[in-house]
């Protein structure tokens, strides 16, 4: 007998088709990517939602050094400052930071994936480019990240 009125000491398992698997509607505070600040309209925060959302998701993560700030977890940021220095080839170069970028975006359950990446490496500076693929439709950020 149970204290609890409707438990009957039964284990019930909830069937997969009634999990919700659509994650809530993605919401961000609008970004100005020119001055690499919060877009403000007349003082306050403008919110923007859905893809525009994941796309500031994006440009947070990749501009957070992994492990670096408590208020992130640790799956939150990249890795990509550790390849400063390395002496890769610029093939190895491209290729860990392509590995890098999918393994940083990727653990959001807003991008299913990343594709078209480009990068190009000129001395000392790489340009990165790529699309990706979100629940919300294709996110192309462009070179010079």
């Amino acid at each position: 007998m149970s204290i609890f009125p409707l438990n009957t000491g039964q284990a019930t398992l909830m069937p997969a088709s009634a999990i919700a698997t659509t994650p809530p509607l993605a919401m961000e505070y609008a970004w100005d990517y020119t001055n690499n600040d919060f877009l403000l309209v007349d003082g306050k925060n403008v919110i923007v939602v859905g893809a525009e959302a994941v796309k500031v998701w994006i440009w947070k993560c990749l501009e957070t050094q992994k492990n670096t700030f408590k208020a992130y977890d640790g799956n939150f940021g990249n890795d990509l400052e550790t390849l400063y220095g390395q002496g890769y080839s610029v093939a190895a170069l491209k290729s860990e930071i392509e590995r890098y970028l999918k393994e940083a975006l990727l653990v959001s359950v807003y991008i299913t994936g990343i594709s078209a990446i480009s990068i190009t490496v000129d001395g000392s500076k790489t340009d990165v480019g790529f699309t990706a693929a979100t629940i919300y439709g294709a996110v192309v950020i462009g070179s010079g990240l």
